[in-house]
């Protein structure tokens, strides 16, 4: 798990191995089981996860108990309520296994210590926001914009592995479309 966390960092910043000890020293390594939930809507949001092994998905409960998928986590990938995490408020998202998974847990303070400790993580840090920040725009058009054909193929070319992993319940739900049309997409 270490190796890879450290060969993650590296892909955006070198680090010395004294720097990735001092790195690694702010991270927590949990274990999780399929349908437990990392995050809690309406609760505290207790971590950032760098997701090392596994599946989760960010999903909101309207109050109709109508579920809505943001994203999908997988290997190499980041994951939180990070409004909630960054402002220390109550969580209005859920983050759920959907397999047995493995994550880096990094705590705010933590976070704080470690950007002040090794500013060049502050860059890498900054960069997977940018992409963050990026890829949520690009599918906030691709659901204004595009038929769900087109959704459904940008995620097939984007996110073939993911397409693999996630139940096709969850696919509809997360491309906004039933179940029977999502059928009819991927036939």
């Amino acid at each position: 798990m270490e190796q890879q966390l450290r060969e993650h960092l590296e892909q955006v910043v070198p680090l010395t191995d004294e720097e990735f000890a001092l790195a690694l020293s702010h991270f927590s390594g949990r274990r999780f089981r399929k349908h437990q939930f990392l995050i809690q809507e309406g609760h505290p949001v207790p971590c950032a996860y760098y997701v090392v092994s596994g599946l989760l998905k960010l999903v909101h409960t309207d109050e109709a108990g109508k579920q809505h998928i943001l994203s999908f986590a997988m290997e190499d990938w980041w994951e939180s309520d990070f409004r909630a995490y960054h402002t220390q408020t109550p969580a209005s998202l859920a983050l759920e296994c959907l397999e047995d998974t493995a994550v880096f847990c990094l705590t705010l303070p933590d976070y704080h210590r470690l950007c002040a400790a090794l500013p060049k993580l502050e860059r890498f840090f900054l960069h997977k926001a940018t992409l963050g920040s990026m890829a949520a725009q690009q599918r906030i058009l691709s659901l204004l914009t595009t038929s769900a054909r087109q959704r459904y193929e940008q995620l097939l070319a984007q996110h073939p592995a993911l397409v693999q992993r996630v139940p096709k319940t969850l696919l509809a739900a997360y491309l906004g479309v039933s179940r029977e049309t999502l059928s009819r997409l991927s036939a």
